[in-house]
């Protein structure tokens, strides 16, 4: 029973909302509409062609970008590493890189880095260093204490020192007595002021002819680089350091 009075009043009640949404009266929809204020009259404003000119003429509001050339040393860099960017940066055109795209990417940094070991053997070959001479075992020829030497080097026989020194092989320590030799020279010519004590940079800066200055700290690094870097040099090599010496000896003489 209770269940159909609980079904009666359901019924009814959807039957009052459907009567009540019928008889709601719908809604209108007007079209919008731009209301124009025509009433206050528009007051359009120009401005002052004077004032205009006037801040025309100020250098702060004169705003010219100025462009400047940029020098071929620039380019050259900007161009070098662009290139060294992308030799070993991979950019496939699609896809991923095949495996010749890597292979020869690989080929390239193995020139590159060839070149560069060349480059380097060059320069220090120039300067009559033998740079394969690290690798090498150190010499084993006797060689005269440093000391001994530099007890007064006005009292050695260089040119038969270094025969005799050529004679057993021993170019590193010819070496040091070309070098010894040129500080005899430039002590007689009154240049530098030989001292027992005096370091090698002392003399360098003894010298007042710049180019002599610059000579003599070239030779001085050749010496250094042979004797406390303990370098083995070849026949070769030595004779090239040679030369250089010489050729310094007969701008001080």
């Amino acid at each position: 029973m209770r269940f159909y009075l609980y079904l009666i009043l359901f019924i009814l009640g959807i039957n009052a909302g459907y009567s009540a949404e019928k008889k709601a009266p719908q809604a209108k929809h007007e079209k919008a509409v731009l209301k124009i204020d025509s009433a206050s009259a528009v007051d359009i404003r120009h401005f002052d062609q004077t004032s205009l000119n006037t801040y025309r003429k100020k250098p702060e509001f004169q705003y010219k970008e100025t462009t400047t050339d940029i020098s071929w040393w620039t380019r050259f860099w900007r161009w070098f590493w662009n290139w060294l960017d992308s030799l070993f940066r991979l950019k496939p055109a699609k896809g991923l890189p095949t495996f010749w795209d890597i292979f020869w990417r690989i080929v390239k940094i193995c020139l590159l880095a060839l070149g560069v070991v060349a480059l380097v053997f060059f320069i220090f070959k120039a300067q009559g260093i033998n740079i394969l001479g690290i690798f090498r075992k150190k010499a084993t020829s006797a060689a005269i204490p440093y000391s001994e030497f530099f007890e007064d080097i006005n009292a050695i026989n260089f040119d038969e020192e270094i025969e005799g020194a050529i004679g057993k092989g021993n170019y590193r320590f010819a070496v040091r007595l070309l070098y010894l030799k040129c500080l005899k020279h430039l002590s007689n010519a009154g240049l530098i002021d030989w001292q027992i004590d005096k370091t090698n940079s002392a003399y360098i800066g003894e010298l007042k002819n710049q180019q002599q200055q610059d000579a003599f700290r070239m030779l001085t690094l050749q010496f250094e680089y042979v004797w406390y870097g303990e370098f083995l040099i070849d026949q070769q090599a030595f004779k090239t350091i040679d030369s250089s010496f010489r050729d310094f000896n007969k701008q001080v003489a």
